[in-house]
This record gives C-alpha cells, sequence and structure tokens, in this order.
C-alpha cells in the first residue's frame, strides 16, 4: 500500500486482482513497472486472479483509498463472486473513501447496493472520439452513457492521456455526466497518441471549469507549455 502517484489525493492504493487487465490499454503504465521490475511482471501477467492474501490485510481508517489501480475490478472479464469480495471487505473499514475508476462503468449498476457508503466511482475518456487499437475496453459513448446514468453518487472524470477531441461535443459529454470533478493529463508514456494542441486544450479546460473542478496533471505541461 503506498500513495498513488496518479492521483496525489489518493493516499493509498490497492490490488486485489492479479494478473494482466482485459483491457490491454496500450498506454498503460503497468506495462512500464513490468519491464522495471519482476515482482510487478509475475503479479500482473497472464490470467485474471483473485489475490485473497489482500483481503486479509487492514485498510485503516480515514484513507482515501483508489481500489485496483493497475487493472480494472470492474471488466467484464472479473467474475462477480470477486467483486463482492472486495466490496464487502471494503465496507469492513467504513470510515476510508473509496475511488473505484473502470473502463466498463455500466458494470457499475450491479453492485450500486454493496458499494461503500463512502466512495466515488469514476471512468477514464481519453476523448469523444474512440481510436481503433488503443484499448479493448467498452467505447468511449458506452462509458459516457454509463456515467451519465448514475445517480445518488459521487463522480470523477479522467482524461488521461487527452487525446484529441471534438472541443464542443466533448465538454456537453462530460457536463451531462456532473462529475465532481475532471482530472486532466498527457501521454506520459510518449505513446505516439493523437493529442489536442494547446489553443484546444486551454478552451477545453476553461470550458470545464464553468461548471466543475479541474484537476490537471504535472505532465499536462507538455502540452500547455508547447
Amino acid at each position: 500500500m503506498e500513495k498513488d502517484n496518479m492521483y496525489p489525493w489518493v493516499t493509498r492504493t490497492r490490488n486485489y486482482i492479479g494478473g494482466e487487465c482485459p483491457h490491454k490499454c496500450v498506454y498503460c503504465y503497468v506495462n512500464t513497472l513490468k519491464q522495471r521490475f519482476r515482482h510487478v511482471k509475475k503479479r500482473y501477467t497472464g490470467e485474471p486472479f483473485l489475490i485473497t492474501s489482500e483481503l486479509e490485510k487492514s485498510e485503516g481508517q480515514n484513507n482515501v483509498i483508489f481500489v485496483q489501480d493497475c487493472g480494472d475490478l470492474f471488466a467484464e472479464a472479473i467474475p462477480d463472486e470477486w467483486i463482492k469480495q472486495v466490496l464487502e471487505h471494503c465496507r469492513a473499514y467504513p470510515s476510508n473513501m473509496y475511488l473505484f475508476q473502470s473502463k466498463n462503468p455500466m458494470r457499475f449498476f450491479h453492485f450500486t447496493g454493496l458499494l461503500p457508503q463512502s466512495c466515488m466511482l469514476g471512468t477514464t475518456m481519453e476523448s469523444d472520439i474512440s481510436y481503433p487499437n488503443v484499448s479493448r475496453a467498452p467505447s468511449q459513448a458506452e462509458r459516457a452513457l454509463a456515467m451519465s446514468m448514475l445517480k445518488g453518487f459521487q463522480t470523477m472524470i479522467s482524461v488521461e492521456p487527452v487525446m484529441d477531441f471534438n472541443l464542443h461535443g466533448f465538454v456537453k459529454i462530460i457536463r451531462d455526466i456532473h462529475p465532481k470533478f475532471v482530472s486532466i493529463g498527457a501521454d506520459s508514456k510518449r505513446c505516439s497518441l493523437k493529442e489536442p494542441d494547446r489553443e484546444k486544450l486551454v478552451r477545453f479546460i476553461d470550458s470545464l471549469r464553468e461548471f466543475t473542478e479541474v484537476r490537471t496533471k504535472k505532465n499536462l505541461r507538455r502540452i500547455l507549455d508547447g
């Protein structure tokens, strides 16, 4: 359990599912970690599996915990029973705030009655455009629809890595979701993704700030200062 590098406001990350993430996003930072660290490669390679030993650990109190930052707990390949065990474990430590971020947010609806009382639901939306060969996750449109249907939960959107988008269309999609905040970051792994230019990105951020909080990542300076 360590402080998260993706979100500075997260105090702990917890991963209960091992194996390779079924979404296989080309920009996934876990791929870089697997190249550097043998134990990470062993833990996040192959078919998904439940790490039962992690369910025996204490989650402490008054933490902000990003659940499964090295994968996707709600991917279709993850069995319902594993998800139920993870959520039951989290509910045993109710003073914590839990972030559940998934690129398959439609599956949140199957577990709304089991989620910890203090939690936030989020998804990644790199753009409003679906780019081929970037990810095997559900399309941007499917993610947007699911998030817009969520009621009674705090929500957030991660636009990282930000890819080129249709300005007005993307802003409208996010506005319809009513997120508590939007986190925006760049392609820190330099995966040759198609990115917006500085002017469009600035207009995007300014437009979002008209109706929600925007949290920009340090790696975004590469575009903004370009």
